[in-house]
């Protein structure tokens, strides 16, 4: 468990440490127009990645996958580092999200393969606090690093870290291996990755670099129809899809996925535009904004953490997430009124009720796929779920980043903080306001989001869990109430 969280630690600092020198990053290498694709690149190929590692994994074991996972996540980092325009930063980036699609997946399925449901809620909160206790250093290292030594740093900080998941893993990690004669979807694996990928650039393009009405745009859409309908007959008669569709016929699969895409997108969001909102809106340093990120960290950490302890003792974990939603939701409506006015206690306190949301239900949609999902397909279940967390990150945040694109004026694409604080007062209080308004319009949209996804989780089938070995069915539905037909 100790290999496991520390590889867990890796990837969620590598995930929020971009947030606080982004502005930076698009400022320097001059494209602040293609912000969100250093979060959707990422995003993008790790969830196209996750469901061959589970699948993977579920058919020749986990130990070697997760050691190449770690091993492609390290050499991508080195890549990030050394990036020379926007561009490469972004194609590195898309190489490094392949080793963290492994890393996540391979992680929490390794994990599960361990323990038993009920204890699997407890060490559920525990991973969920580890990964938001890296969440809280992320953003403070990233604006350290980026004040004051390099932004190159928030990527090369990644490779002593990787060295030491990488020889502890390997010393430690005692897994059984797997053999399996079947073949691999190889197909299934190309047309999702392909309706992936049309789905990300028709929401990245559409309206902002072509007109809706194009034929790029429009053709990216017809594709990924297109391809949407080959993956479905393609998974049907496959003797081992990459994503078995008879995981879909259980609601306690279907609504917890569906969810994901949606939370996706509005904490992606919000973390990749909150930063960009406290420096270039406000006018807070790199290394200022790590901190004032800090009240929405630490209510993630603690209400990660207490949930689990409740999950574990109670053995229920429904209505823990639809309330943990609706308040993410309430708090990314609060977003929205933000402005160049709002002071640093409002805000914190949104931040605070946005995390202590999220961190009641982030983990919990995992356990849920998991309690319910057979033994054999637990590696899909869970890199199912990690799939939909990449299409939310990939499409979702593509979503928000044209909002905000369209929000601003051209002229304003190369602007870093420093270039802003610079500007004479007034047209600094002009370029100030005009990103105000543009992120505003981001958020405006994350509180609907994530209050669809409460009212979606509500018609989640009320799951106990029970104290079976890992191997066993594990679910079991609440008994009856007296004179109730079951």
């Amino acid at each position: 468990m100790g290999s496991l969280m520390l590889t867990m630690f890796l990837a969620a600092v590598d995930q929020t440490v971009v947030a606080t020198a982004m502005p930076t990053i698009v400022g320097e290498l001059h494209g602040l127009e293609s912000l969100s694709w250093l979060v959707t690149a990422f995003a993008l190929t790790s969830g196209i990645a996750t469901p061959l590692y589970g699948k993977l994994s579920d058919m020749y074991g986990r130990k070697n996958l997760y050691l190449s996972a770690i091993v492609l996540f390290v050499l991508g980092s080195a890549l990030c580092g050394l990036a020379q325009s926007m561009g490469q930063l972004i194609a590195f980036r898309a190489f490094q999200g392949i080793g963290a699609g492994g890393l996540m997946v391979l992680t929490m399925t390794i994990a599960g393969d361990l323990v038993t449901p009920r204890e699997r809620a407890r060490y559920q909160g525990i991973f969920g606090g580890v990964f938001t206790l890296a969440s809280i250093a992320g953003p403070i290292l990233g604006g350290y690093l980026t004040q004051h030594v390099s932004w190159r740093w928030i990527f090369y900080i990644n490779l002593p870290l990787g060295v030491i998941a990488l020889a502890v893993a390997f010393a430690v990690l005692k897994l059984p291996r797997r053999v399996s004669p079947h073949r691999i979807d190889w197909l299934g694996a190309a047309l999702i990755s392909g309706l992936l990928t049309c789905l990300t650039l028709f929401a990245s393009w559409g309206g902002t670099l072509y007109a809706w009405s194009s034929p790029v745009v429009v053709g990216l859409g017809g594709g990924a129809v297109l391809l949407a309908v080959l993956f479905v007959l393609v998974e049907r008669t496959a003797a081992e899809p990459v994503l078995p569709l008879r995981l879909f016929r259980d609601r306690t699969f279907t609504i917890p996925v569906a969810s994901v895409v949606l939370m996706a997108t509005a904490m992606l969001g919000a973390a990749t535009f909150l930063p960009v909102f406290l420096q270039l809106a406000t006018g807070a340093s790199a290394a200022d904004s790590g901190l004032l990120l800090l009240p929405m960290m630490a209510g993630m950490v603690v209400s990660s953490t207490l949930t689990g302890q409740f999950v574990h003792r109670f053995g229920r974990f429904k209505w823990f997430m639809v309330a943990g939603t609706a308040l993410a939701g309430v708090a990314g409506l609060l977003f929205s009124t933000m402005d160049l006015g709002t002071g640093g206690f409002v805000s914190g306190t949104y931040m605070a009720l946005f995390g202590a949301g999220l961190g009641m239900v982030m983990q919990n949609v995992l356990l849920v796929v998991q309690t319910t999902a057979a033994a054999a397909d637990r590696g899909a279940a869970t890199s199912a779920v990690t799939f939909a967390r990449g299409v939310g990150g990939a499409v979702g945040v593509a979503v928000l980043g044209g909002v905000f694109s369209g929000r601003l004026a051209p002229g304003q694409a190369s602007l870093t903080p420093e270039a802003v604080q610079a500007l004479p007062e007034a047209a600094r209080h002009a370029t100030q306001l005009a990103f105000s308004d543009a992120i505003s319009g981001v958020f405006a949209w994350v509180g609907p989001i994530l209050l669809a996804a409460a009212v979606l989780l509500a018609f989640l089938r009320d799951v106990r869990l029970t104290d079976q070995a890992p191997s066993e069915p594990v679910a079991q539905e609440p008994a009856p109430e007296p004179g109730v037909r079951a």
